[in-house]
């Protein structure tokens, strides 16, 4: 089991910047690859970003065309923690940010590959 839960959501206006954070307890969190998922009202959960396990293909790093070049995924194993940071952010990026976690090592942009979800955070961007 791994438990995950999201927190640095919030109002920011566009242009601004958020960092959204992802604490996880349980299984092993170094050998787990993990993502960002983001729905908005009326739509399906896509993809954001994901980041796998270093030690597996130097541990490596997918985003949606979307977000590439204003949104940062990391990890920091020491603090079981996986971050997003979201910069130069826009109206159509409002939606709840979800964190998973798939317990095979690399990384992957499909949402039925997750084993373990958070209970999401708001982030909503005005114009």
């Amino acid at each position: 089991q791994v438990q995950l839960v999201e927190s640095g959501g919030g109002l920011v206006q566009a242009g601004g910047s958020l960092r959204l954070s992802c604490a996880a307890s349980g299984r092993t969190f170094s050998s787990c690859a993990m993502g960002w998922f983001r729905q908005a009202p009326g739509k399906e959960r896509e993809f954001v970003a994901a980041t796998g396990v270093i030690r597996w293909s130097g541990g490596i790093t997918l985003y949606a065309d979307s977000v590439k070049g204003r949104f940062t995924i990391s990890r920091d194993n020491a603090k079981n923690t996986v971050y997003l940071q979201m910069n130069s952010l826009k109206p159509e990026d409002t939606a709840v940010y979800y964190c998973d976690a798939d317990t095979a090592p690399i990384a992957t942009r499909e949402v039925s590959r997750y084993d373990y979800w958070g209970q999401g955070t708001q982030v909503t961007v005005s114009s």
